[in-house]
């Protein structure tokens, strides 16, 4: 039982919140005029194609741990994950993250072909990131934002739905603004531990990470916003109401800011987003007006 529980934590579950953009795709695109998706059929397909990246992202999260067991068990927190302590065997790990890993592309071919070359994608970006571009500054934090814009794509593709260039822009930026928020938080945290045991972490400034952090958050907020009230936007839904969720989404960036320069608490974006009620209760309002536009406005002229 020990090895199970051992094995559930180094899959590292509460961070497949992240695989929720897969959902992105479909949800604008059932209130697009424009396409003939059903939610009966899109939604199985969607929770399959999250449960997917769910799996291949924690064999992901596994390899890292495996390369990384030595130099983890330098760091203040990373030492008490079950591989860099010995609390798992690196055997046992291997074997885990090849099943995971396999099992995970199988069931995606088995979905749909080209959810299946997406997922395969996804897995060599992110191996190469473990082996090698995770040590180089910048280039790390595209990688990661880059990443979630492949889940993206991905929920795209599994249910047939045309691909949106302002949903795949404003999910790098967003997922870029919460890396280099994570940065800046592991950075300060350790240069109060005085430790830095990832290499790339030696190469970032504070003031560097709170410029990019400012350019980004401010791009994230002028992009979102284009595209609810572009004329894109408005051929396919019929409606500017979609400029109502951009208040939602700029106290979200505004108190994911508070958390990371008063709290210093960005380290975890997954738990962040899973216990901080203010920030839950905000995605709530987002996701009930979001409803309320498609299910009133959408392709009509109300507003």
């Amino acid at each position: 039982m020990k090895i199970v529980k051992n094995i559930i934590l180094s899959m590292r579950p509460w961070q497949w919140t992240k695989n929720g953009i897969v959902f992105a795709a479909m949800i604008f695109a059932l209130g697009d005029s424009n396409q003939n998706i059903a939610l009966a059929t899109a939604l199985p397909l969607a929770i399959q194609a999250a449960l997917v990246f769910c799996l291949l992202s924690s064999g992901v999260y596994i390899i890292n741990d495996v390369v990384d067991w030595q130099s983890d068990r330098e760091h203040p927190v990373k030492r008490k994950r079950p591989i860099a302590s010995g609390e798992l065997p690196l055997p046992v790990a291997v074997i885990t993250a090849v099943v995971l890993v396999a099992s995970s592309l199988i069931w995606a071919h088995s979905l749909q072909g080209l959810f299946f070359y997406v997922a395969a994608s996804y897995l060599f970006i992110q191996f190469v990131y473990t082996i090698w571009l995770k040590k180089v500054a910048l280039v790390d934090i595209m990688i990661i934002a880059l990443g979630f814009v492949i889940r993206a794509i991905a929920g795209a593709t599994v249910i047939g739905a045309k691909l949106s260039p302002w949903l795949l822009l404003c999910t790098f930026l967003l997922a870029l603004f919460l890396a280099l928020c994570k940065r800046r938080a592991e950075k300060s945290e350790l240069e109060e531990a005085s430790s830095v045991t990832r290499s790339s972490m030696k190469k970032y400034d504070i003031k560097l990470l709170d410029q990019l952090v400012a350019i980004v958050s401010s791009a994230t907020i002028i992009c979102y916003s284009i595209y609810t009230l572009s004329e894109t936007t408005y051929e396919k839904f019929g409606t500017y109401a979609l400029g109502f969720t951009i208040p939602f989404v700029m106290f979200g960036i505004f108190r994911y800011l508070d958390i990371t320069y008063r709290k210093n608490e960005a380290q975890r974006p997954d738990k962040v987003l899973l216990t901080d009620m203010p920030m839950l209760l905000n995605i709530g309002f987002y996701g009930l007006t979001v409803i309320i536009i498609f299910y009133f406005f959408v392709g009509t002229n109300i507003v």
